[in-house]
């Protein structure tokens, strides 16, 4: 485990990875992701890289940009050989094994580029988690939130105050929605509350644009391929965006949240910062200096929150944080989520 945790070992990061995967009802793919074990014997320029990774393997996702390309040669039809894989109808490792290296031999150049940036799972289920957080600061901040997403990729969860949900039997958000977040609720409800969403907006940097089928192509490749109510979220929030796009800007997380610190806030308005599995991918400076830009504000009399769904490094689990002003500016767990928003363990304080 002490190797996995420093993330030093590509093969033990590819094992973990699939090992989550299947516990994450996702077997198909993580015996996709267990088959990239077979490329690091460097036959392949892709499979060199993979071998020879200088950072982290685990917390850089390693496994899951590579799982990303042969998803998309699925999906665009470039190969679809994967496809009993992904169905379930093979199951045999060694068959899969040699089909992905095969997969790799004949796409070297295709696959390669998908190991230059983390997977970019923009989950709309993640936004139940948001959407909690928000009820239980209302009547500690009130009612009215400016929302600024970091790391919002395709802006998916920057069109949150556009789903419904249904939070152990607390609902918010517009009925009419094509997009209905229902996630299995452990514990409490939190307490139902009002929530107006003012503005909201996010940063990137590198957006993808929902807009574009090519880029929207991307994004569902990223989707583990038999967890098909995900697939059905991304074309939810991909007709959504059709109809008024997510308001995105090209910029390093880091300067936005100083150029947002920056803009006039309304009196009776708090200003919320939140992300959902970005910060693992942030510089370690970059997190520095956001942690220190907001908590300056907050400390500085600024009516602030900011609300975390990150992974616990030592654990592993996704746990729903926040911090706020006026009020203690000391971190709050509220809950954990599954990754992809299946479910939310609710520990809400009163």
């Amino acid at each position: 485990m002490d190797v996995l945790m420093d993330g030093s070992d590509v093969a033990a990061a590819i094992d973990w990875q699939a090992d989550h995967a299947a516990k994450n009802d996702a077997p198909c793919t993580g015996r996709v992701v267990r088959a990239q074990l077979a490329l690091l014997d460097g036959a392949t320029e892709t499979g060199r890289r993979l071998a020879t990774w200088p950072g982290k393997p685990l917390e850089d996702a390693l496994p899951l940009r590579l799982a990303g390309g042969f998803h998309h040669l699925v999906l665009s039809g470039a190969d679809t050989r994967l496809l009993p894989v992904y169905r379930g109808e093979l199951t045999d490792q060694a068959a899969i094994d040699a089909l992905v290296f095969d997969l790799t031999r004949r796409h070297d150049a295709a696959l390669l580029p998908w190991l230059d940036g983390p997977p970019q799972t923009n989950e709309a289920g993640r936004s139940a988690s948001i959407m909690a957080a928000l009820l239980w600061l209302s009547p500690r901040l009130g009612p009215r939130f400016e929302l600024n997403e970091l790391g919002a990729s395709a802006g998916v969860n920057t069109m949150m105050e556009r789903y419904f949900y249904d939070l152990g039997g607390t609902i918010a958000g517009p009925a009419t929605s094509p997009m209905r977040i229902v996630p299995e609720w452990r514990g409490p409800a939190p307490g139902p509350a009002s929530v107006d969403i003012t503005v909201i907006q996010g940063c990137d940097r590198a957006p993808i644009n929902l807009a574009d089928p090519t880029e929207a192509l991307r994004l569902r490749s990223y989707v583990w391929a038999e967890v098909t109510e995900r697939l059905a979220r991304i074309d939810a929030a991909i007709a959504l965006a059709s109809q008024q796009p997510p308001n995105l800007v090209r910029m390093d997380a880091g300067d936005w949240v100083d150029q947002r610190l920056a803009a006039r806030q309304d009196a009776d308005t708090a200003r919320v910062f939140y992300h959902s599995i970005v910060w693992q991918y942030l510089p370690e400076e970059t997190r520095a200096r956001i942690y220190s830009a907001i908590t300056r504000a907050g400390e500085g009399g600024q009516r602030i929150a900011w609300i975390m769904l990150e992974t616990n490094r030592r654990t592993f689990a996704h746990e729903l944080t926040v911090r706020f002003w006026p009020g203690g500016a000391e971190a709050v767990q509220l809950g954990a989520a599954h990754a992809h928003g299946a479910w939310v363990e609710w520990r809400g304080a009163a």
